[in-house]
């Protein structure tokens, strides 16, 4: 079983920065999808970014110049660079893994594998 683990949630002022953090425990050996998704209440869950095996991305218009997402040389490990963030961006941020895929979209549907879930609060 693949499991995901979320970290580097916190709160912030509006125009800092935080770096998101996922972990998963199973290596890949073909092609897949990971990507950072966030939800907030009453809100239904968005893609924010998305990389493939190859390493091309996706963004969400709204984060385009400010978030980055990359994998380490493992690519064990994703992370979210978040850059200027907007109170409005206050929510549950996801991690999320999908295998076997050769085209990676942002829509959460797709995605077999999720972690818990880490806060982002964007607060003065």
């Amino acid at each position: 079983q693949v499991q995901v683990m979320e970290s580097g949630g916190g709160s912030v002022q509006p125009g800092g920065s935080l770096i998101l953090s996922c972990v998963v425990s199973t290596p890949r050996y073909s092609s897949y999808c990971m990507g950072w998704f966030r939800q907030a209440p009453g809100k239904e869950r968005e893609g924010v970014a998305v990389i493939d095996s190859d390493g091309a991305t996706s963004y969400a218009d709204s984060v385009k110049g400010r978030f980055t997402i990359y994998q380490d040389s493992t690519k064990n490990t994703l992370y979210l660079e978040m850059n200027n963030l907007e109170p409005e961006e206050t929510a549950m941020y996801y991690c999320a893994d999908r295998r076997y895929a050769l085209i990676c979209g942002r829509d959460f549907r797709s995605y077999n594998y999720w972690g818990q879930g880490t806060q982002v609060t964007v607060s003065s």
